[in-house]
């Protein structure tokens, strides 16, 4: 077969990757659009829309409305299913061939169909919150893996070595650690809030003020921690494009944080609700980013005063 045909160059993969990346945030943003909206049981079905029909019927007790806001959701994740399998195929017909990169590949069709269960389940139990907080969790790390495979398409195969200072290595760590607990606290932020995604779904039984309480403060820890390896990282003079990294997560966390407060005192509107779910998957991205900027590939598996990274 032609030697030009998509998937071929790591341009043509990069390119690839960074749709994985943007459709699986997208399914993010209109997957909270469909909850926003009061539309979670628009298609009450799975995985057909209806009973008897894959695509929205006219029904008496749902409206047109919700059946077509879920019902395109739906159709999104086909989309999304599409440039997983596209991204897997192109990372196989990659020369030279990178068992690395079609490892991380694979994991983009797999998370996908995980997600169609998942989602599947969500509809099957009436979108009970936690399976709700599991859809969301699911497509975060879907993105994890397709920032890791836009990052790995454009360095050589093999170890890799940290070039910024090891206790900011470690501040590194810490962060996505802390990242990840900021992003679950706010599952279950949303699993107590207004917006269930259907008049009837119960939930979480927890103390809503309590919880949001929690999830600010683990905001206002992953704040500090950013603040601290962006001073730190020009203190130690690391490279310009981890610094540039550095600046980017700080001014999205810094712009995800406000607007938290304001949905949080502004009885959380819905539009301000839907920003906030990008800006988490902005946010996630930036750190991910930051982390892999920092790693160069390593010609060898030792480096006197350095740490080896996978």
């Amino acid at each position: 077969m032609s030697a030009t045909l998509v998937g071929t160059s790591p341009v043509a993969m990069r390119r690839i990757t960074l749709a994985a990346i943007v459709t699986n945030v997208a399914i993010v943003v209109t997957g909270g659009a469909v909850r926003l909206t009061g539309s979670g049981l628009g298609c009450p079905e799975w995985p057909t829309c209806n009973e008897g029909s894959v695509v929205p019927v006219d029904a008496t007790d749902v409206a047109a409305w919700h059946q077509a806001i879920e019902f395109g959701n739906r159709l999104l994740s086909f989309v999304v299913l599409a440039v997983a399998l596209a991204a897997l195929l192109a990372a196989m017909r990659l020369r030279p061939r990178r068992r690395d990169v079609v490892r991380l590949a694979a994991l983009l069709p797999i998370g996908v169909f995980a997600q169609g269960v998942i989602g599947g389940i969500t509809v099957l139990t009436g979108l009970h919150p936690l399976i709700v907080a599991a859809h969301f969790l699911t497509s975060i790390a879907i993105i994890a893996a397709a920032v890791a495979l836009h990052h790995r398409v454009r360095r050589e195969p093999g170890p890799t070595h940290s070039v910024v200072h090891p206790e900011l290595r470690r501040v590194q760590h810490v962060l996505l650690v802390v990242l990840a607990g900021v992003l679950t606290l706010g599952t279950l932020v949303t699993a107590t809030g207004p917006h269930a995604g259907d008049a009837d779904t119960p939930r979480l039984g927890l103390d809503p003020r309590l919880i949001s309480q929690f999830h600010a403060d683990g905001v206002f820890l992953l704040l500090g921690l950013t603040v601290a390896l962006w001073f730190g990282l020009r203190a130690t003079d690391a490279p310009a494009r981890v610094q540039r990294a550095a600046t980017v997560l700080a001014g999205v966390v810094v712009a995800q944080g406000l607007i938290g407060y304001v949905q949080y005192f502004t009885g959380l509107p819905e539009v301000l609700v839907g920003a906030h779910l990008l800006g988490a998957c902005l946010v996630w991205i930036a750190a991910l980013h930051l982390w892999l900027t920092s790693t160069v590939h390593s010609p060898t598996s030792q480096h006197a005063g350095t740490h080896a990274t996978a």
